[in-house]
């Protein structure tokens, strides 16, 4: 008679180890990357309908998610879990803000309304840098491999729908990346080779998601 244990294909199936922490995370986001694309503004964007006022509203309403996420990553940037995040040539806020200034004057931040979905975005943010760093890592996801992955496309539609010349368009130009395919890749692989206990890698994904329905809050309300 075999006494050799009996193996199952669960069993083999748990024994694998699970995705890299970038995998885990299009994997967790993948239904509201296609919402956040389908909402508010951001669809409006996409399909080249969106308006002057609507785009600068957008931006205004983002501006401080991006600015709590830099304060964050340069706060912590020796923490072990960011230190490859904190990318000064991938931060946004300063792009944002000329862009806005192109868009509506130099008086922006008075003429254009921050709206509650925007401040709750940033408020999120700044929560997690104060108690939780390591969720940085799901907003630097949702922001930057965003920006890095449709950047360019956006760039052109929005230039062509809009009449927009480079001066408000910063935001889609990475001037101290030469290699936007690489640095994209290099990014997501930083992302990758971060290790997270399981409990702390669900925190993340959570974020992640919470992030991105922050994002959909904020263009559906300027939709509105």
């Amino acid at each position: 008679m075999d006494d050799s244990p009996v193996f199952s294909v669960d069993q083999a199936r748990s024994t694998e180890a699970p995705p890299a922490l970038a995998t885990a995370l299009r994997h967790a986001t993948h239904d509201l990357h296609r919402d956040a694309e389908r909402s508010g503004v951001v669809a409006q964007m996409l399909r080249g309908t969106i308006t002057r006022d609507q785009y600068a509203g957008l931006l205004r309403n983002l501006l401080p998610a991006y600015q709590q996420i830099e304060h964050g990553l340069e706060q912590h940037r020796d923490h072990p879990h960011l230190r490859a995040l904190a990318l000064p040539a991938v931060y946004r806020a300063a792009a944002l803000q000329s862009d806005l200034a192109a868009l509506a004057g130099p008086d922006w931040a008075g003429t254009l309304p921050l709206l509650q979905a925007g401040r709750a975005y940033a408020d999120r943010i700044a929560h997690a840098t104060a108690t939780a760093p390591a969720l940085l890592i799901a907003h630097g996801y949702v922001r930057y491999l965003g920006d890095l992955n449709g950047g360019q496309m956006l760039q052109r539609r929005l230039g062509t729908a809009l009449g927009l010349d480079d001066t408000a368009l910063a935001f889609y130009r990475f001037e101290a990346i030469p290699d936007l395919a690489a640095f994209r890749r290099a990014y997501r692989d930083a992302i990758d080779a971060i290790r997270l206990d399981t409990d702390a890698t669900a925190a993340v994904l959570a974020e992640a998601q919470a992030a991105f329905q922050a994002n959909i809050a904020v263009s559906v309300a300027l939709a509105a």
